[in-house]
């Protein structure tokens, strides 16, 4: 095992959709494609989406397909599980669809204010209550950080199974008078309620929603804006 992690990382050191800043990027500026990720990384200016704590890139890259006019970045922090998404875009020929292996924690080194256009978060570890939800990617540090980054009217999306975290982040939208887009606390239930330009809920899936799926867990959606 560790020895395929080594060759999927030397792979992706020649992917040319895998950016890898290192720690050093961060020290004393800002990394070199902050403000120009549409036009230096993908070369367009489409709309630029963020797939947040990605995984294997599933979502990231079957939501490029289905919107080509969009650019997608996955980002996570493990770089073996991105090599699944990065090397499926490249087979496919899905040049909307890229990765940036980073913590989240660097949002603000990494894009310019309001570069950003929607921001993705899918399935994430909901981390334990002890954490008292410091760590939760929809906590309002975190929202602080993706308002610096967002457009005006840029939106959130949020799909997990996880009740404790849909209904924190339920928390978060309703005290800070987040105007919410859509909801849907059921998604596979209430398929004849969602509309047909967002169908991608229950037709793009991930590898861990798969799984929650065939456990029978409620997967569960919320849209929001926090600009």
């Amino acid at each position: 095992m560790a020895k395929k992690k080594l060759i999927r990382f030397k792979d992706m050191e020649g992917f040319p959709n895998v950016a890898q800043p290192s720690m050093n990027d961060f020290w004393e500026e800002d990394f070199k494609l902050k403000g120009k990720w549409k036009s230096h990384f993908f070369q367009n200016n489409n709309p630029l989406v963020l797939e947040l704590a990605c995984g294997k890139g599933e979502y990231t890259v079957n939501m490029a397909k289905k919107y080509p006019y969009k650019n997608f970045l996955g980002i996570d922090i493990k770089g073996a599980r991105i090599w699944y998404g990065a090397s499926k875009a490249i087979e496919e020929n899905i040049e909307n669809a890229k990765f940036l292996r980073t913590r989240i924690d660097f949002l603000d080194k990494l894009f310019d204010e309001h570069e950003v256009d929607e921001i993705w978060i899918t399935f994430p570890d909901p981390q334990p209550q002890e954490s008292r939800g410091r760590k939760r990617l929809t906590s309002p540090m975190f929202i602080d950080r993706y308002k610096k980054i967002l457009t005006k009217g840029g939106e959130m999306h949020l799909k997990t199974d996880a009740d404790s975290f849909f209904d924190y982040t339920l928390k978060q939208i309703e005290e800070n008078n987040f105007p919410i887009i859509n909801k849907f606390s059921d998604v596979y239930h209430q398929v004849d309620e969602i509309p047909e330009e967002l169908n991608h809920l229950y037709t793009v899936k991930t590898h861990y929603e798969r799984i929650f799926s065939a456990k029978g867990h409620t997967i569960k959606y919320v849209s929001f804006k926090i600009n």
